[in-house]
């Protein structure tokens, strides 16, 4: 079980955080009528409904029994038999529920049902209230840590996929996450949070073991970009409440897209060696040279002009396919065109070192023809750059 159960229905929690804790106070359900109109509710609006209506009874017989007999204790009598079927209804219910996002939402409602009985000033249901949280705590801790342990012990091989866009498993997590942030926003639970930090690390764990099964330390880099790219995006759906958790893939991303363009031995050359192998090797090894120093084997013209006329070739065309494999790498578009265009970057600081290095070279003015103007390229570059 990596983070499967309650998963599908993350996607509509904005709806049902408002019809379960926004509309906290409004009345029960009424049973005909919601058979005869065939609709299904999950088991927290169930559960909404049910309290809410034993508060509104509660509190009116208390008042009674308050006003009319004097005693609080023939409540309790009257109220025995209720409680006890709502106590073992609960009971049959409680120890088969694996959704940790209905139980969270079970939580908020007892709390807003404390509150609204308190601004009642009716104590009747204190107790009961009490016992019905004792009881949801534990089992969400539960079921918690039932996902928490599902990706601890996930195996890797299984999970693993040849494709370096979000894998399945961030998506529920993303999905979970948000959910439960967007349920904490007004409560700010230290205990939830914790949890939610527990789980972060494992899912962090698992990401990093995955990204290592890739054999590319470009492909690792493109997978760890996508993976935080969606978990953010999914965050920042479910609202600005994204906290702690949101600036860490946020930092973890900006982290990986500056490895992935400015690393200086794998991951830019992965990136550019590809399709100018021969400008960057001579750059890295040749261009910081003096041409007429005392070396044994001085630059000349012979050994830069088919660097010059390759490039002045084909790299139009060169830009084009690693402008079609950052599309087809990345999943976000803009993220994907930020990294092509800081590469572009990269590329036009070794094309101008190797244009510098033409100028110190005697006769290297005959190269003058053949060499692409900066502004050529420039321009190229804010081509892609206007795509945002």
């Amino acid at each position: 079980m990596v983070i499967c159960v309650a998963t599908l229905r993350t996607v509509w929690i904005d709806s049902m955080f408002y019809i379960v804790l926004q509309e906290i106070d409004q009345p029960a359900l009424i049973p005909h009528i919601a058979e005869a109109s065939s609709l299904k509710y999950p088991y927290e609006v169930l559960f909404r409904s049910l309290h809410k209506l034993l508060m509104d009874t509660a509190t009116s017989e208390y008042l009674f029994c308050d006003e009319f007999f004097g005693e609080e204790s023939i409540f309790y009598e009257i109220f025995a038999g209720p409680f006890a079927v709502i106590d073992e209804h609960f009971n049959s219910i409680l120890p088969n529920c694996y959704d940790a996002i209905g139980l969270m939402l079970m939580i908020r409602i007892v709390h807003q049902h404390q509150l609204i009985m308190s601004r009642r000033r009716i104590p009747c249901l204190d107790s009961y209230l009490d016992k019905v949280n004792i009881s949801l705590w534990p089992r969400f801790k539960m079921v918690f840590d039932m996902h928490l342990s599902s990706l601890r012990n996930a195996n890797v091989k299984l999970l693993w996929e040849d494709d370096s866009h979000p894998h399945y498993v961030m998506r529920r997590y993303a999905e979970f996450t948000a959910s439960l942030i967007h349920i904490n926003v007004e409560y700010g639970d230290g205990q939830l949070e914790l949890n939610m930090e527990r789980l972060r690390m494992a899912v962090d764990e698992l990401l990093m073991k995955l990204a290592k099964m890739f054999s590319k330390p470009k492909l690792q880099i493109v997978f760890l970009i996508n993976n935080c790219d969606m978990t953010i995006a999914v965050l920042k759906e479910a609202g600005p409440e994204g906290g702690k958790i949101q600036q860490h893939f946020e930092e973890m991303l900006k982290s990986n897209t500056g490895l992935f363009v400015l690393h200086p031995s794998t991951l830019q050359e992965e990136l550019l060696m590809e399709h100018f192998s021969d400008l960057i090797k001579f750059v890295k090894t040749r261009a910081s040279e003096d041409p007429n120093g005392s070396n044994e084997r001085p630059i000349s013209v012979s050994e830069v002009e088919p660097i010059v006329k390759d490039f002045g070739s084909r790299w139009k065309g060169a830009i084009e396919l690693m402008h079609k494999d950052v599309i087809t790498s990345f999943s976000n578009f803009l993220c994907g065109m930020e990294i092509l265009r800081a590469a572009l970057t990269q590329l036009l600081l070794y094309y101008t070192r190797l244009s510098d290095c033409i100028k110190r070279i005697n006769g290297g003015a005959a190269l003058n023809k053949d060499l692409v103007s900066i502004s050529s390229i420039m321009y190229e570059i804010r081509k892609y750059s206007r795509t945002f």
